[in-house]
C-alpha cells in the first residue's frame, strides 16, 4: 500500500467529503495546497462516457492552450532540405532525416513533441514501436505530419497538447503549472472542455462527462462539478492577471 506524506494527508483533510467543487474553487484550492520545492504541474483527469474498445467511440485530438503549459517543449522535426531549414528557422530543437531516425532507433527520445514532413514518413514509420507508446509518433490527425512545418513547431512550443482516451475511458491533461493564476488555468480548462465536447462521438450514449478531478503532481485529487462548462471565472474575480 502506498504511503502518503504528512503534507499530503494534511491537504487531503482540506477537501470536503462528498462535495463537488466548482472548477474555479478547485483551482484555487490546488494552488493553496501546493508547497513543493518545484513548480508542480496542474492536471485534470476526465472520465468520459465512451467505450474505447469501439473504434467509433475513440476520442482523440489536440487543444491549443491559450496560456500555454508552463513547460519548455523540446521539439524534434524529421525533415530534409527546405523543410529542415524551415524547422530550424521556426525554433525546432532537433532537426534531421535518416540520421535522426537512426538515433531514435538506438534509444534516443530526449524530446517532448515530434513533427514530420510527409515526404520522410517512410523513414519515420520505422519508429512506431518506439514513439507510439510514448505518445510521440507524428500523426496527420494531430497536425504533426505536415508540410507546414513552421506552424507545427510554433504550435507545439506555444501550448498545443494532444489528448487520447485510455482503456478506462479517461483523459489526462496538463492545464499548466500551479504557479499560474487560477484565471489562466480556467482559460486553458475552458478550451479543453470545448474540444472534448466537440469531439464527442455520435455513438456515445448517456452522460458524456462522467467525472472530472483536478490535482497537482504531488497533491490529492479534488472532484469537480461536471455540469459547469461555461462562465468558469466568477464575475467578482478580476481577470487582469
Amino acid at each position: 500500500m502506498k504511503r502518503r506524506s504528512r503534507r499530503y494527508k494534511e491537504n487531503q483533510s482540506k477537501i470536503e467529503p462528498g462535495k463537488l467543487y466548482t472548477p474555479y474553487e478547485a483551482a484555487v484550492l490546488i494552488k493553496e495546497m501546493a508547497g513543493s520545492n518545484f513548480d508542480e504541474t496542474f492536471e485534470a483527469a476526465i472520465r468520459l462516457g465512451v467505450d474505447p474498445r469501439r473504434a467509433d467511440q475513440m476520442v482523440r485530438g489536440t487543444a491549443m492552450l491559450p496560456k500555454g503549459t508552463g513547460k519548455e517543449v523540446r521539439v524534434a522535426v524529421f525533415a530534409i532540405g527546405e523543410k529542415a531549414a524551415e524547422a530550424e528557422k521556426a525554433g525546432a530543437d532537433f532537426v534531421g532525416g535518416e540520421d535522426m531516425v537512426e538515433k531514435v532507433q538506438k534509444g534516443w527520445t530526449d524530446f517532448d513533441a515530434a513533427i514530420a514532413a510527409p515526404d520522410v514518413m517512410s523513414l519515420v514509420g520505422r519508429l512506431g514501436k518506439i514513439l507510439g507508446p510514448r505518445g510521440l509518433m507524428p500523426n496527420p490527425k494531430s497536425g504533426t505530419v505536415t508540410f507546414d512545418i513552421e506552424k507545427a513547431v510554433t504550435d507545439a512550443k506555444g501550448g498545443k497538447v494532444e489528448y487520447r482516451v485510455d482503456k478506462q475511458a479517461n483523459i489526462h491533461m496538463a492545464l499548466g503549472k500551479v504557479s499560474f493564476p487560477a484565471e489562466s488555468i480556467m482559460e486553458n480548462y475552458q478550451v479543453v472542455l470545448e474540444e472534448l465536447i466537440r469531439a464527442r462521438p455520435a455513438a456515445a450514449k448517456g452522460r458524456y462527462l462522467r467525472s472530472i478531478t483536478f490535482t497537482s503532481t504531488m497533491g490529492p485529487g479534488i472532484p469537480v462539478d461536471t455540469s459547469i462548462t461555461r462562465d468558469l471565472i466568477p464575475e467578482t474575480v478580476s481577470t487582469s492577471s
